[in-house]
């Protein structure tokens, strides 16, 4: 006869635990009997803020976790336990049910920590830890939506760390001004330090997020548009809604009722074994505190889950200990700590590179002898979390600068730095060696890897190093652009310019799988906008843009905006020199000729940008593209009219060429040059285009660029007439456009291109694909197509209105921003900065 254990708790951990169990006990000696007090069965709670724009409960399912087919489990679902009688072994639940006992397995996880506010309860309060919490948050948000005027809602977010910055995430998708309220000093505090902090408030800041450090609420009540929010500095914050993300607390209330130890701090106690003060009764997950402490993650839940299994059935399996690294995109911000990021170990040494510019911030913790690594924090840029984070108490493969410098400085460290023993997957515990030992048997892609050993299936942020170590095992690597497209860029550009479907959800739906995700959605915002699909700010496709192309403009470091009226070829009236010196004298701005040959005006806010492109497009001046992955400039000498030794006139041509490829999207941002003669002054051998002047015409050289790794141009043709020349240009972009991967300059474009420039010299010249009628046809169309994004803005009061500082006080001044001087220049001071003196 079986022995019965019940389980109190339904999610992650809880199924973790039955599938550990049942694996196992192939026998079925043990009949599994599982409470879930939510209505749904078990589902994916880290990948919650996935729920957000589907709506598809089904989506989040954990795999198997109704077991229909499974005899061994009973599952009750929407049913709460509500007393456990350990003296009788039985558990009763809401309904009058009672279940007798053998073993019970508390995994009731925790509850969403509501601060002690005055108010907490007013109507317009939510939590964000389930699926009917998020139906809640967005029923309030839509009807915040149906009846605002001229401003968008506010939502209030309560905490600044994880969980608040995926609510934070939530409420932007749903239309909503987040506003994040955090009683540390910085966000994320138990993950990053104080420098990796800095960077990310910075750079969420930039999103138009009002973010409030160090302070916390004070007050709630009702409002006119919902609620009224006091903070602790007085400020009166009028919301839609109110988000509570402050932290959770072990659901420890059965176990305090039946008489079980429970930790100081909350949490059921339990030894290394998971065993609590009654030898038949056992914590796993958020409730369990393991000789006193809890762990909040999803790794060291699934670790106490696979203990308790093996220790029922008969082992003497003990928890390992907790790897609390985390990897997160948030708000289109990489974000990663792993081991000692915060450098508690004594004597542990720092290595940081800080690029403010750039948006990243990286720091290694390493032993006082500087050999073996403790831990990181990245932020900005994570690319390194996954071959830094199992390296973790190893001795460093290199100089510890280089693993987090520049990418043009780093050494090829690859999987190969890691040893068989190395933990890959840290959710489900799998190494390096068993994810080889798997592909030796026959797993072949990143599916597969997946299905034989669990890793990548929890939060996911070990994918990338599985594709890499299959790579290393010779294993051929798929194209797909991502997850959610089976199909690379260039396969998905071919199909959406021949289906007709408009939209991103009609293209996910019929092509893809899921609701996209930070690699997929501007990379088809990038392919809509090359085949001309409208205004890039037109309706769904407004969400789909970057940053920068969502406001039209550069963020620059102070969360300030570039403007960058377009100068083709470099050739500028006196009327305009005179409207841009008069629009930065107004609006106060910085001005800097740019390499490219045009005026970059730096320091607008984002409600000035409107105000300041209404005077530049009634001046008969355009959007420049600084902003776009498009092209930017094309560069030019003086050319035959005034040079002595030119050949051609090199500006009229770059006009023509800036002119008709103005706007032009495509994989990555494109720069030309054109020079009149082989003096070369406008650098054009080092653009994605070069066109230099001969006796008889044109040279046209593609596929060079400057940046972190230059590149010269290669000769494609030579003496072309002008319609020859801009024939074969024509071609040679929209080949580019079409076939290129994401974000891939023509430089490695052309070197990835089979055959080179030979094969590429046959299909602009030759024609060898038959589609040079095709490609001239499409580069037609954008030309006549073509208008100033900004004119369209401008023309368009619904796209206005996303240009505000603050949605809920449009007319009020960012306090944020402030300016200085420096050697007679304007520069922007970051706040708290002691380098220089805030200008008046």
């Amino acid at each position: 006869m079986s022995n019965t254990v019940a389980v109190v708790g339904h999610g992650m951990v809880g199924h973790r635990f039955i599938e550990a169990l049942r694996a196992r006990d192939t026998e079925a000696h043990w009949r599994i009997v599982v409470f879930g007090e939510e209505s749904d069965a078990a589902y994916d709670r880290v990948g919650l803020s996935g729920y957000v724009g589907a709506w598809d409960r089904a989506a989040l399912a954990l795999p198997g976790s109704q077991y229909p087919d499974d005899p061994s489990v009973e599952l009750h679902v929407d049913q709460r336990v509500v007393r456990i009688d350990r003296a009788n072994r039985v558990v009763h639940t809401a309904d009058g049910g009672e279940t007798g006992y053998d073993a019970l397995v508390l995994a009731t996880g925790s509850r969403a920590f509501v601060p002690p506010v005055a108010g907490a309860d007013t109507p317009g309060c939510h939590v964000y830890r389930t699926l009917d919490d998020l139906d809640a948050i967005r029923a309030d948000a839509e009807r915040a939506l149906a009846t605002a005027s001229d401003s968008t809602p506010v939502g209030v977010v309560v905490g600044g760390g994880l969980l608040g910055l995926e609510a934070a995430n939530a409420l932007r998708l749903l239309g909503l001004a987040p506003h994040v309220v955090e009683v540390n000093p910085r966000l994320m505090p138990q993950q990053v330090d104080t420098g990796g902090g800095e960077h990310l408030s910075r750079m969420i800041g930039e999103l138009d997020i009002e973010i409030s450090l160090s302070s916390g609420v004070t007050g709630i009540e009702p409002g006119d548009s919902g609620i009224r929010v006091t903070l602790a500095d007085g400020t009166v914050v009028d919301a839609a809604l109110l988000v509570f993300a402050a932290g959770v607390r072990p659901r420890d209330e059965l176990a305090r009722d039946c008489g079980l130890a429970v930790a100081e701090r909350g949490g059921v106690l339990t030894d290394e074994h998971c065993v609590t003060s009654d030898t038949d009764v056992y914590a796993i997950g958020e409730v369990a505190a393991i000789d006193g402490r809890c762990y909040g993650l999803v790794a060291p839940g699934y670790a106490t889950a696979e203990v308790v299994a093996d220790r029922i059935l008969g082992g003497d399996a003990a928890f390992p200990g907790a790897d609390m690294s985390t990897k997160l995109k948030l708000l289109g911000v990489d974000v990663a700590s792993f081991g000692d990021a915060l450098s508690t170990t004594p004597g542990a040494l720092d290595v940081v590179v800080s690029d403010p510019i750039g948006g990243t911030y990286a720091k290694l913790v390493l032993s006082d002898d500087v050999s073996t690594l403790l831990g990181g924090v990245l932020v900005g840029d994570a690319s390194a979390y996954g071959l830094l984070r199992p390296l973790v108490g190893s001795t460093l493969p290199g100089d510890p600068v280089s693993l987090i410098g520049p990418a043009g400085d780093a050494p090829a460290l690859g999987v190969d730095a890691l040893g068989d023993d190395a933990q890959i997957c840290s959710c489900n515990d799998v190494s390096k060696g068993q994810l080889c030992a798997a592909i030796a048997d026959g797993a072949c892609d990143v599916a597969a890897l997946k299905s034989c050993t669990g890793a990548g299936t929890s939060c996911g942020s070990c994918v990338p190093l599985l594709s890499q170590i299959l790579a290393a095992e010779g294993v051929e690597q798929s194209t797909a652009l991502c997850e959610h497209f089976t199909q690379s860029r260039s396969e998905l550009f071919e199909t959406v310019r021949a289906c007709g479907i408009r939209t991103f959800s009609g293209i996910v739906e019929r092509f893809g799988t899921g609701t996209g995700c930070d690699i997929c959605k501007p990379t088809v915002a990038s392919i809509l906008a090359s085949i001309g699909s409208g205004h890039i700010l037109d309706g769904e496709q407004a969400s789909l843009q970057d940053s920068n192309d969502h406001f039209l403009a550069n963020i620059q470091r102070n969360g300030t905006y570039s403007v960058v009226p377009r100068v083709p070829g470099g050739d500028i009236t006196p009327e305009h020199l005179i409207l841009i010196g008069e629009v930065a004298k107004d609006f106060g701005l910085y001005t800097k000729i740019t390499g490219g040959q045009r005026i970059d005006m730096f320091g607008a806010t984002v409600d000035q940008l409107p105000l300041i492109w209404r005077r530049l497009v009634d001046g008969g001046m355009e959007s420049g593209h600084a902003y776009g992955k498009s092209l930017r400039t094309v560069k030019s000498c003086v050319g035959s009219d005034w040079c002595r030794y030119g050949q051609q006139d090199s500006v009229r041509m770059a006009i023509d060429l800036e002119l008709r490829y103005r706007g032009l999207r495509s994989p990555h941002k494109l720069k030309m040059g054109v020079s009149g003669c082989a003096r070369e002054c406008a650098e054009a051998r080092g653009k994605d285009v070069g066109v230099i002047a001969t006796e008889k015409g044109w040279n046209l050289y593609v596929g060079g660029n400057g940046g972190m790794t230059p590149r010269h141009a290669q000769l494609l043709a030579g003496d072309l007439d002008d319609a020859t020349l801009i024939a074969y240009i024509d071609r040679f972009l929209m080949y580019y456009i079409r076939t290129a991967e994401r974000l891939q300059r023509t430089a490695p474009w052309l070197d990835d291109l089979d055959g080179g420039i030979e094969r590429l010299r046959a299909v602009v010249i030759d024609d060898s694909l038959g589609l040079a009628a095709d490609f001239e046809a499409d580069m037609a169309r954008h030309v006549a197509n073509y208008e100033c994004e900004w004119k369209g803005v401008l023309d368009d009061p619904e796209k206005l209105r996303r240009f505000v500082s603050f949605v809920n006080a449009p007319d009020v001044p960012d306090p944020t921003v402030a300016f200085g001087e420096s050697h007679g220049r304007r520069v922007p001071v970051l706040l708290g900065s002691p380098t220089l003196p805030a200008s008046s």
